[in-house]
């Protein structure tokens, strides 16, 4: 279901990742799309400007203040169609007003997970790659469910890389 699967890692400096106790840590890769403005583009969900964004591959990405910067998981997913995993952010980064926002991934979606880091405070953020980002957490149904999200083809089914807004 997640490749590459890690069991849990905890190194000194580093942000852990990998197994937890009910859960699965993240780590966050090394391509990164971050929110500039410079052409003064309207953020428009159902017509949305990639020139909104500058392309960085790094080991550290630097957030502006009160922006954000969208990247994705190293690690690839493929859910069961009884399964729904929900993300919520690690305390390392939203101690420092750094907030982690996926959307559910859906039983029987699969890809890479596309990730936006959201810079809430007045000062440059740093996020560190191939170190945990994120946690999810798995909620298993009764039984499959009747329509996946690859029986309904969803436009961001076995997305690879980072993936900007869809119609």
């Amino acid at each position: 279901m997640i490749e590459p699967f890690v069991e849990s890692q905890r190194r000194d400096g580093c942000i852990s990742y990998g197994l937890s106790s009910y859960g699965y840590d993240a780590r966050v890769a090394d391509e990164f799309k971050i929110f500039t403005n410079v052409d003064s583009a309207v953020v428009d969900p159902k017509d949305f400007a990639a020139n909104s964004f500058v392309d960085r591959k790094t080991d550290c990405c630097i957030i502006p203040p009160n922006s954000f910067a969208l990247a994705r998981t190293v690690e690839y997913f493929r859910v069961p169609r009884d399964v729904l995993v929900i993300c919520l952010g690690k305390s390392t980064y939203a101690r420092c007003g750094i907030i982690v926002n996926v959307t559910p991934l859906e039983p029987g979606w699969e890809g890479h997970v596309t990730l936006e880091f959201s810079n809430t405070t007045p000062l440059p953020a740093k996020i560190y790659a191939n170190e945990g980002a994120c946690q999810f957490l798995f909620l298993q149904g009764n039984e499959p469910c009747e329509t996946s999200y690859a029986d309904r083809a969803g436009k961001y089914m076995g997305q690879q890389g980072v993936t900007l807004p869809r119609l």
